[in-house]
């Protein structure tokens, strides 16, 4: 198992707000993942949902968002490639791969053209039952309020309605596959 505390606290201060808003919001977002694989009993590498959910978010740091404690440049949207740059070069390939594959439900190349995101032309969809589980458990819950407040699945929805049929979609998909209720 790799030590994704000691990875986070390499760009992280411990005694920061930022880490502590990363720190829970990982430990919800891992907690449910978890209980998404264990009750639909879906056959998963839960050493590695674990690891990965705990590291999904490391990019949010280099991010320019205030009202989490993110005092960055990059745009909040990149977080996801921010993110799957570090653990690249930390050695975690496959890691890398949910940092880049969770924002929304998943981002197509449509939605990133569509949108002119500040991001890579290309799919960054969840592929694998690992990266679906955690972006799917990603949703539940927010950095910006209560931290282990878990958002109601029509909340949700409401969410990624907004930004068209194909990520509303993707997480009806998700939700019919991991859903708890």
């Amino acid at each position: 198992m790799i030590d994704f505390r000691k990875i986070i606290l390499k760009y992280y201060d411990a005694d920061s707000s930022l880490f502590h808003t990363l720190w829970l919001h990982s430990e919800a977002v891992a907690r449910k993942a978890l209980e998404c694989l264990e009750i639909r009993g879906i056959e998963a590498d839960r050493r590695f949902v674990l690891e990965a959910a705990m590291l999904h978010d490391i990019g949010i740091f280099q991010c320019d968002a205030p009202s989490i404690h993110c005092q960055g440049s990059e745009p909040y949207i990149r977080h996801g490639v921010v993110g799957a740059e570090i653990l690249r070069l930390e050695g975690l390939p496959r890691h890398a791969l949910v940092c880049e594959r969770h924002t929304g439900s998943g981002l197509s190349l449509q939605d990133i053209e569509t949108g002119h995101l500040p991001l890579p032309h290309r799919d960054m969809l969840p592929e694998s039952t690992e990266e679906q589980v955690i972006c799917y458990a990603d949703k539940f819950f927010s950095k910006s309020r209560r931290l282990d407040e878990e958002k109601p699945v029509e909340k949700i929805m409401l969410q990624m309605k907004a930004h068209g049929p194909g990520p509303a979609e993707r997480f009806r998909m998700l939700h019919s596959r991991f859903g708890t209720v």
